[in-house]
């Protein structure tokens, strides 16, 4: 057995469903270990786009084996309209496809309090995607969720969701037509319940790739808080959410060759000029999830270094390295400066993020258009320049170039 893990190691929106895609040719079961439906991972395959936001990317691969574990958190409408239009396009999901019975259910109460928080004033505005991930897992820890396996025994359900509403003083409206609508969501996708740390185990002969959802600087714990999703997405959130109590042999962090985030949140090496509106739109950067425009910056090698440090980081995965053909000059953060001081140390405290000054290196770009290379040492010059420097910031190996949102757009530089 192998186990990688691919994850996103900045704000999310990597490109880590291409990389997660290109890995599970040799993966058996492709498992997701948290969020929800505020990912939207995208992936071009003989010119035709999918967009995924529950469903592992690795259902594109016949055979593999996709599974949503118990750190996940589960829209289960909007799963439904994602597994019908799969099939409408062929995919098959009978007997690989799996969920958790422990996985806690997104329910329209948490899209309404996700909603409510986002417009009220006295909030802090996170701008999240208002699909109700965070108040669900708000629940789970509250005690007060339902979980998959709620949805199949009728009195049970019906006593939790009165439980639920009574915890956020919500007036139960409707409640026989709640408990209805969930148990025929429930018999629709009964057949998928498995306890997935058990089928972890039991096969363990299998290689396993773990699909990281939003990126590490999003993380609960050592994100950019409060700016932050509401689950783990950093390496250690996969024995958390998965139930897999093995070791990980390879974990490969996805960067994009710039920075970008969508929603508020500090941004040291933001771009506000022609520059960032031209890597926006040569980038295509618009949330596959919110279809917000996404903000973009230079490649940040000081928040780059923190993430790839908690995530003990194997090999990096390098995307949209196509998007910088054009650009005469390119820079790369290597150190903050706040209050004047230099500062060795990626900020813990959001406010001190915003105030620290970047540091800059530049290196020449290049013309040439590079999707249709295949191989490293045909890349020009100057894309070679700037894949190395990064390696030597970070000391890891870039293993994987994306140059083109197609899966054959890609060099492998090891086997």
């Amino acid at each position: 057995m192998s186990t990688t893990a691919v994850l996103g190691c900045v704000w999310g929106d990597e490109a880590k469903a291409k990389i997660v895609d290109v890995l599970a040719v040799d993966a058996d079961y492709v498992v997701r270990f948290q969020g929800g439906n505020n990912a939207g991972h995208t992936i071009w395959l003989k010119d035709e786009k999918y967009v995924f936001h529950l469903v592992p990317s690795g259902i594109l691969y016949p055979g593999k084996t996709c599974i949503l574990s118990s750190g996940t958190v589960i829209d289960p409408f909007e799963l439904i309209k994602e597994i019908d239009a799969l099939k409408e396009k062929g995919i098959s999901f009978r007997d690989r496809f799996f969920i958790d019975p422990r996985a806690h259910i997104v329910l329209p109460i948490h899209r309404e309090l996700d909603g409510k928080c986002e417009a009220d004033d006295n909030q802090t505005l996170i701008g999240t995607t208002k699909r109700g991930i965070g108040p669900c897992y708000a629940d789970a820890i509250a005690r007060v969720g339902i979980r998959f396996g709620d949805l199949f025994e009728k009195e049970n359900l019906t006593q939790r969701l009165k439980n639920l509403f009574s915890y956020h003083k919500y007036t139960v409206e409707n409640l026989d037509k709640q408990v209805t609508d969930l148990m025929e969501i429930g018999t629709r996708l009964g057949s998928y319940l498995k306890q997935i740390s058990y089928l972890l185990h039991k096969n363990n002969d299998k290689n396993i790739l773990f699909e990281g959802a939003q990126g590490s600087l999003l993380d609960v714990n050592f994100g950019t808080y409060p700016f932050v999703t509401s689950s783990h997405t950093v390496v250690g959130g996969i024995p958390i959410g998965s139930g897999f109590g093995g070791k990980v042999d390879r974990v490969v962090g996805v960067f994009k060759s710039y920075f970008t985030r969508v929603g508020e949140g500090p941004f040291p090496t933001e771009l506000f000029d022609e520059i960032g509106e031209r890597i926006r739109k040569q980038g295509n950067e618009f949330g596959s999830t919110t279809g917000r425009p996404r903000r973009c910056g230079w490649f940040d090698a000081v928040a780059a270094q923190f993430t790839a440090m908690i995530n003990n980081l194997d090999e990096i995965a390098l995307t949209l390295l196509d998007v910088f053909s054009g650009l005469e000059t390119l820079k790369i953060c290597i150190g903050y400066r706040l209050n004047g001081e230099k500062i060795s140390e990626f900020p813990y405290n959001s406010n001190d993020l915003t105030k620290v000054e970047p540091e800059y290196i530049e290196l020449p770009g290049w013309k040439d258009d590079i999707t249709g290379i295949r191989e490293f040492e045909k890349l020009p010059v100057n894309a070679k320049n700037y894949v190395t420097t990064i390696e030597e910031l970070l000391g890891i190996d870039i293993s994987i170039i994306s140059i083109g949102p197609d899966r054959e757009q890609t060099i492998f530089r090891k086997k």
